[in-house]
């Protein structure tokens, strides 16, 4: 039920950005879409997922990515960010609060595998068996979730009044998966993403069902389960595709499961 995650952050990145001058703000926003291109793109060519989290920071679904890799994709950041200060810091747990946790411990304790390079913790042991009966000790399980029929919103609320909304569901499904440890993410439009490594689908119904009574809305949950972060995510919106499609042909429902293990 392992599950690995690595927060890259830029470090001193406050500092630095004084160092620009008053007229930053648009400079800093194309550095910042930038990083975060990169570091999806250095990550999901070994089948990882990143989030970003702040701007200045960035987490990342690691299962299956290894510490050379880890080197590799730092050494490839370093190259090409000369002037900014990146680290690394790799978590693992049952859950994704817990391997979080694990990573910012291992931050503060200065558990360092390549000191020079800032890159600290370790990554999921090799030696970790698959349990019999064909279950796996590390595995990767995402919720995507969005509003259903949001184009109909859409013709009624402004495009402000939207983001406000989806601003509100966001804090919602945050704190409520929080108590589960686990930990969402906006991915854009009226999307979101949580990595719900120990959550079930009843917390799942449990907590769009509170979210549509409260904010008088409807949500739908595709949940994919697989070995790496983007096969994972994979999972979960055909899963979400899934729920459209029942819907469509009559058959009313919030959410739905892909296994690809």
């Amino acid at each position: 039920m392992t599950i690995q995650i690595t927060i890259v952050r830029l470090e001193g990145y406050g500092p630095w950005t004084l160092t620009l001058g008053s007229d930053r703000e648009a400079t800093l926003q194309m550095l910042q879409a930038k990083i975060y291109y990169d570091i999806q793109r250095l990550f999901s060519q070994k089948k990882g997922l990143a989030y970003s989290n702040r701007f200045d920071e960035y987490f990342v679904i690691t299962n299956g990515i290894s510490m050379q890799d880890h080197v590799e994709i730092k050494n490839e950041l370093d190259r090409q960010y000369k002037n900014l200060k990146l680290s690394m810091m790799l978590g693992y747990g049952l859950t994704p609060f817990e391997a979080n946790r694990n990573a910012h411990i291992a931050r503060k304790s200065s558990e360092q595998t390549y000191r020079t390079l800032g890159i600290f913790g370790k990554t999921i042991p090799s030696s970790s068996p698959s349990s019999s009966g064909g279950s796996h000790s590390s595995f990767v399980q995402l919720m995507h979730i969005d509003i259903d029929h949001s184009t109909e919103v859409g013709s009624i609320l402004s495009p402000y009044e939207i983001t406000c909304l989806v601003s509100k569901i966001y804090s919602r499904l945050s704190d409520e998966f929080l108590r589960k440890q686990s930990m969402t993410f906006f991915i854009g439009g009226d999307n979101f993403m949580v990595i719900s490594n120990g959550s079930t689908n009843e917390d799942a119904k449990r907590v769009i069902e509170m979210i549509n009574a409260d904010l008088n809305i409807k949500l739908n949950c595709g949940i994919g389960i697989a070995m790496t972060g983007r096969q994972a995510a994979e999972a979960a919106t055909q899963a979400l595709d899934t729920v459209r499609i029942l819907r469509n042909q009559g058959k009313i429902q919030s959410l739905y499961q892909i296994e690809c293990l």
